[in-house]
């Protein structure tokens, strides 16, 4: 098991807006989380809008480029491997989360595709959205959801092991 000092990882899967993602790498930077794009890309990384998001944070986050979601997985443990859908109908809240697991997001007009969930989908989660008239959050408010629930459970484990 890694360390309790290790990264958690988030993963956005062929992004398409810029200001969803300069916001996620303004959360990465503010939690020592490491940020993974994975290709292709909707936008340019140096569009004025990605680093207006990510103001003059950009040196202070770890981000790691993928040419294809297929090289990613490749080189990760499939077991610390989370994937965030609305089609699915187990809880972010249900999943224990461990320092160094990776929270894997898909792009904003499509989500992760089908194939992706029916393959892991015993590590799928969801946000609820009790609203039946909308059908997603943002992908920002989302990662930070899911991240900051990792986060607590992280230092919770850590206050009972002291």
């Amino acid at each position: 098991m890694p360390s309790p000092a290790a990264p958690f990882n988030i993963v956005l899967v062929e992004p398409e807006i810029p200001p969803n993602t300069g916001s996620i790498a303004r959360l990465c930077g503010a939690t020592n989380t490491v940020l993974h794009l994975v290709r292709p890309l909707g936008f340019s990384t140096d569009d004025k809008h990605l680093k207006r998001a990510g103001l003059d944070y950009w040196q202070f986050v770890d981000i790691r480029y993928w040419d294809s979601f297929e090289e990613f997985l490749a080189a990760q443990d499939e077991l610390r491997l989370y994937f965030f859908t609305t089609k699915v109908d187990r809880l972010y809240t249900e999943v224990r989360y461990n320092p160094g697991d990776f929270l894997i997001f898909g792009k904003e007009t499509k989500g992760l595709d089908e194939e992706i969930i029916a393959h892991y989908g015993d590590r799928c989660a969801t946000i609820p959205m009790p609203n039946p008239n909308i059908r997603s959050i943002n992908l920002a408010m989302s990662a930070g959801i899911v991240l900051y629930e990792a986060i607590r459970q992280r230092d919770a484990t850590n206050l009972f092991s002291e």
